[in-house]
This record gives structure tokens, sequence and C-alpha cells, in this order.
């Protein structure tokens, strides 16, 4: 019988995890019908539950729709989640929001958002960057009532303006800073 020295089995398991890796490409693979449906429901879901929302959608270049994002912590934390970037309404390109976070912090959340693209700039800027991490040019829309969403003066100026909605969790907060979108094969 021969043996298989550590490097043939290295290089025979990088083989084998190569050929794995190709099958699941996307192609032909249900994830993109499985994010399209959950971004109409978020969609639905965001319009019916705040209609003031259907004016900034109406405004804007594009959204980029996360119908569920998951965060965990425990001194660091993660959250990760997948949506669809919708322009005129139909989908162009699928992302993965990640984020990382180390501190003062515990529990786990979920959360649905939409950023809003407000401008043709802001929007070509996103699909041109291969990591577009949130910062300082996005607006936050908050919820003053149960049914209402505004948009301050200011925020209504910035290029993108980001909607954080459906909070269920223990941790306290959502926000979206230091989220890198990033474009997938669903």
């Amino acid at each position: 019988m021969t043996q298989m020295s550590r490097r043939t089995f290295t290089l025979s398991a990088l083989a084998a995890a190569s050929v794995t890796a190709a099958c699941g490409n996307g192609i032909g693979s249900p994830g993109s019908a499985v994010i399209d449906n959950r971004v109409d429901a978020t969609l639905n879901y965001l319009f019916n539950t705040y209609p003031n929302t259907r004016d900034l959608a109406a405004k804007s270049t594009g959204q980029l729709v996360m119908p569920l994002i998951t965060e965990a912590g425990f001194g660091i934390g993660g959250g990760y989640g997948r949506g669809a970037l919708r322009v005129n309404g139909t989908t162009v390109d699928y992302y993965s929001a990640t984020k990382g976070t180390f501190g003062l912090q515990i529990g786990a959340q979920q959360f649905a958002h939409v950023l809003f693209f407000m401008t043709d700039d802001a929007l070509q800027r996103f699909r041109r960057s291969s990591g577009w991490a949130a910062g300082a040019d996005v607006g936050y829309v908050i919820s003053d009532q149960a049914d209402n969403i505004r948009a301050e003066t200011t925020t209504s100026t910035s290029p993108v303006l980001a909607v954080i909605f459906g909070q269920a969790g223990l941790m306290v907060g959502a926000t979206l800073e230091g989220v890198k979108y990033t474009r997938i094969i669903p």
C-alpha cells in the first residue's frame, strides 16, 4: 500500500474543494428567486407600514433592499445579510452586507433596511465600487410615529437615504456604520 505525503494530501484536498465550490456557483440555483421574493415582501411591508416611503422610492434612482440583516455580539460581533439592488423596479444586481464590530456589546438582533440612492452619481459610485461601505454620505430617515417615517431637511439632501425598520432582538439600536456591501452571485 502506498502512503500519501502531506503535500499530496493537501493538494488533493484543495483540488476537491475547488471542484465542490464550482458546483455551487449560483448558475441555475434558486438563490436569486429567493432573494427577489424576500425583497418584494420587504418593499410591500415598508410601503404599507410607512406610506411616506413611496415618495422616497419615486424620487430615488435606485434602492438597495436588504430584507434581513442578522447581528450578534459579545464584545466582538458581526452581522450579515443578502439583498438586491432595484433600478426602475427591476433587480439589476445582488449584494451581501457584512459588518464586524468590537466594543461594549452583548446580544443579537435582526432588522431590514433600504438604501435609497437619491442621485445618479451616488448610484453609479455604488455600482462601480468593488465593495462599498456606508459612511458620512448616508442620511438616516427616522420613524417618529408608528405609521410615519420622515426625512429631516438635512437628510433629504443626502445622496443616500437609509430606512432601518423591523428591528427585533435584544441589542439596542441599529446602525449601518461600518457595513460593507459587496456584489454577489446568489
